[in-house]
């Protein structure tokens, strides 16, 4: 049988498992839920014992100070992360303009600059940022390292994007007389969106969980909040840091969530857009 005659249901990349594959995977992802089960129980057991699920240790967020505390480390993080996002979806977009340029020394440097501050250490970076120009703003030090690093990595996902688009498309634009800048943002760059933007939503989630990096600058972000509330002794209950991070913990993961979820909207949304122009074309 050739593969013109092979079943649609048949793969041509490889065999489909057989009866006995079939057991083994069922039993290896048996085994690995058992595992995890296991080291969670004995996580949840030893911090128990420990008595880190004691009732008194929850008592600090009955306070109104500290649930104020909580409010404003995560207005904090909130603020952080919008000026960030901004600053570097523009930065990353400058630079990948400068890196497609047809100018040899734009397109040099800033494949240097990109190159660079891809490969700095993020906290070095916001560390350096601080004592050198912002010691009594620490904001803008963590958002201006978010900036560099992430603007830098965006800058090679937009890149990236628009290297992918097809070289006929942009071929048939210069043939009809259209300069570079409306090529790109007429034809690659609309293109090259769709298949970018999982991506760069993916890196601004990044963005959003470094923010907690603002804690070694004593920027009053999330954690850093979370650190204070957390170093405060409850007399014989001890410091509550496992209440701390079953409280801070949930919200970075409902803020990542709800940017996905944006993400997969703003996805669909425009994947039904274009959509309709393909129908309404032909």
């Amino acid at each position: 049988m050739n593969i013109l005659q092979r079943p649609a249901s048949a793969s041509v990349l490889y065999d489909a498992p057989g009866p006995k594959a079939r057991a083994r995977y069922r039993l290896f992802g048996i085994l690995s839920l058992i595992g995890v089960a296991g080291l969670l129980w004995y996580v949840i057991a030893a911090l128990a014992d420990n008595g880190q699920f004691d009732a008194d240790l929850w008592d600090p967020f009955q306070y109104n100070a500290v649930q104020q505390m909580v409010v404003d480390g995560l207005l904090a993080t909130l603020k952080a992360f919008g000026l960030a996002a901004v600053f570097s979806l523009s930065l990353g977009a400058l630079l990948a303009s400068g890196q497609l340029s047809d100018h040899k020394p734009v397109r040099w440097a800033c494949t240097a600059f990109v190159q660079f501050f891809r490969a700095m250490p993020l906290l070095i970076l916001i560390v350096a940022l601080y004592y050198a120009f912002f010691a009594k703003d620490p904001m803008w030090a963590l958002v201006l390292g978010l900036t560099l690093y992430n603007g830098s990595v965006q800058a090679e996902i937009i890149r990236s994007g628009v290297n992918a688009v097809p070289r006929g498309q942009g071929e048939a634009a210069y043939a009809i007389g259209m300069r570079k800048t409306q090529v790109m943002s007429s034809v690659l760059v609309p293109q090259a969106v769709r298949s970018m933007l999982p991506s760069m939503i993916g890196q601004l989630v990044v963005t959003l969980k470094d923010t907690s990096l603002g804690y070694i600058i004593t920027y009053n972000e999330l954690l850093f909040m979370g650190k204070r509330i957390a170093s405060q002794p409850l007399n014989a209950a001890g410091f509550p840091y496992i209440p701390v991070v079953l409280v801070i913990g949930p919200i970075y993961i409902l803020l990542c969530l709800l940017l996905t979820a944006l993400a997969r909207w703003i996805e669909a949304r425009g994947r039904r857009g274009a959509n309709r122009r393909t129908s309404s074309a032909a």
